[in-house]
Protein backbone atom coordinates (compact mmCIF):
# COMPACT_ATOMS: atom_id res chain seq x y z
CA UNK A 1 0.00 0.00 0.00
CA UNK A 2 1.71 3.16 -0.88
CA UNK A 3 0.37 7.03 0.08
CA UNK A 4 1.51 10.70 -0.32
CA UNK A 5 4.53 10.92 2.70
CA UNK A 6 3.22 11.90 5.42
CA UNK A 7 5.36 14.98 6.06
CA UNK A 8 5.25 16.05 1.81
CA UNK A 9 3.57 19.69 0.97
CA UNK A 10 2.57 19.02 -2.69
CA UNK A 11 1.83 22.08 -5.15
CA UNK A 12 1.37 20.83 -8.69
CA UNK A 13 1.62 22.98 -11.97
CA UNK A 14 0.94 21.30 -15.11
CA UNK A 15 1.42 21.91 -19.08
CA UNK A 16 0.61 19.52 -21.27
CA UNK A 17 1.94 15.88 -20.68
CA UNK A 18 4.46 17.54 -17.98
CA UNK A 19 4.25 18.44 -14.25
CA UNK A 20 6.13 20.42 -11.89
CA UNK A 21 5.27 19.79 -8.19
CA UNK A 22 6.51 21.72 -6.02
CA UNK A 23 7.10 19.99 -1.95
CA UNK A 24 7.07 22.90 0.83
CA UNK A 25 8.46 20.81 3.22
CA UNK A 26 11.44 20.07 1.31
CA UNK A 27 11.98 22.76 -0.67
CA UNK A 28 12.52 20.72 -3.67
CA UNK A 29 10.92 21.17 -7.22
CA UNK A 30 10.68 18.04 -9.63
CA UNK A 31 9.85 17.74 -12.96
CA UNK A 32 7.27 14.78 -13.27
CA UNK A 33 5.84 12.97 -16.56
CA UNK A 34 2.42 11.49 -17.07
CA UNK A 35 2.48 8.39 -15.07
CA UNK A 36 4.24 9.95 -12.22
CA UNK A 37 2.00 12.46 -11.52
CA UNK A 38 -0.76 10.66 -12.13
CA UNK A 39 0.24 8.27 -9.50
CA UNK A 40 0.59 11.00 -6.96
CA UNK A 41 -2.30 12.78 -8.10
CA UNK A 42 -4.19 9.32 -7.17
CA UNK A 43 -2.67 9.05 -3.77
CA UNK A 44 -3.72 12.50 -2.96
CA UNK A 45 -7.16 11.38 -3.23
CA UNK A 46 -6.77 8.13 -0.90
CA UNK A 47 -3.76 5.29 -0.47
CA UNK A 48 -3.63 2.69 -2.75
CA UNK A 49 -2.30 -0.58 -3.86
CA UNK A 50 -0.53 -1.08 -7.34
CA UNK A 51 -3.22 -2.95 -8.50
CA UNK A 52 -5.65 -0.32 -7.56
CA UNK A 53 -3.07 2.12 -9.54
CA UNK A 54 -2.51 -0.06 -12.22
CA UNK A 55 -6.20 0.00 -13.13
CA UNK A 56 -6.88 3.77 -12.21
CA UNK A 57 -4.36 5.09 -14.39
CA UNK A 58 -4.69 2.33 -17.37
CA UNK A 59 -8.43 3.84 -17.64
CA UNK A 60 -6.97 7.38 -17.56
CA UNK A 61 -4.34 7.20 -20.15
CA UNK A 62 -6.65 4.55 -22.19
CA UNK A 63 -4.19 1.63 -22.23
CA UNK A 64 -4.29 -2.48 -21.49
CA UNK A 65 -3.49 -2.76 -17.69
CA UNK A 66 -0.51 -5.24 -18.21
CA UNK A 67 2.67 -6.34 -16.77
CA UNK A 68 4.80 -3.79 -18.12
CA UNK A 69 2.51 -0.77 -17.50
CA UNK A 70 2.64 -2.68 -13.59
CA UNK A 71 6.44 -2.38 -13.36
CA UNK A 72 6.34 0.91 -14.54
CA UNK A 73 3.98 1.84 -11.81
CA UNK A 74 5.85 -0.19 -9.08
CA UNK A 75 9.67 1.35 -10.57
CA UNK A 76 7.87 5.50 -10.63
CA UNK A 77 6.86 4.92 -7.13
CA UNK A 78 10.21 3.79 -5.92
CA UNK A 79 11.38 6.70 -7.72
CA UNK A 80 9.13 8.93 -5.85
CA UNK A 81 9.73 7.38 -2.50
CA UNK A 82 13.34 8.13 -2.98
CA UNK A 83 12.47 11.42 -3.62
CA UNK A 84 10.37 11.91 -0.49
CA UNK A 85 6.92 12.28 -2.26
CA UNK A 86 5.27 9.17 -1.61
CA UNK A 87 5.74 5.89 1.00
CA UNK A 88 5.33 2.10 1.47
CA UNK A 89 2.83 1.83 4.39
CA UNK A 90 3.05 -2.24 3.71
CA UNK A 91 5.45 -3.03 6.85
Amino acid sequence: MWQVAKNASLHFHSWNDEFVVYNSASGDTHLLGMLAAQSVIRLQDAPSNISDLLDTISQLLQIQPDDELKEMIEKTLIDLSCLGIVENITH
